[in-house]
């Protein structure tokens, strides 16, 4: 376990936050959008636009789920929902319309989530 420390003009803070793993610091504007969809999600989106994607998109891609998938499919399933839920309550754009990519990279490991 280590703490995960926050930089601010130039001192490194520590936030009182232990982490057993890697943190997401940094800029995100360098990934590969659509394989992070594809990876996670098991599509890619029609439009990325600058790691934004349309929420109307996940709506159509992924409907209310049956009982017959895979628990993969279910994981994949989750992830839109949780995403989904993010851009359009807790922390949406000014339109509603999109998600930034980013908060997917928070469901990689679904499991401890």
């Amino acid at each position: 376990m280590r703490r995960v420390y926050h930089h601010f003009e130039g001192r490194a803070v520590t936030m009182g936050l232990l982490v057993d793993g890697s943190a997401l610091t940094g800029s995100v504007q360098s990934v590969d959008w659509g394989a992070v969809c594809y990876d996670l999600l098991g599509v890619i989106p029609d439009n990325i636009y600058g790691g934004w994607i349309e929420m109307g998109w996940l709506r159509n891609t992924f409907p209310e789920p049956g009982n017959d998938l895979t628990e993969v499919e279910r994981i994949r399933y989750a992830r839109a929902y949780i995403l989904e839920m993010i851009g359009g309550y807790l922390i949406p754009d000014l339109s509603r319309n999109l998600v930034h990519l980013r908060w997917l990279l928070k469901l990689v490991d679904f499991r401890r989530i």
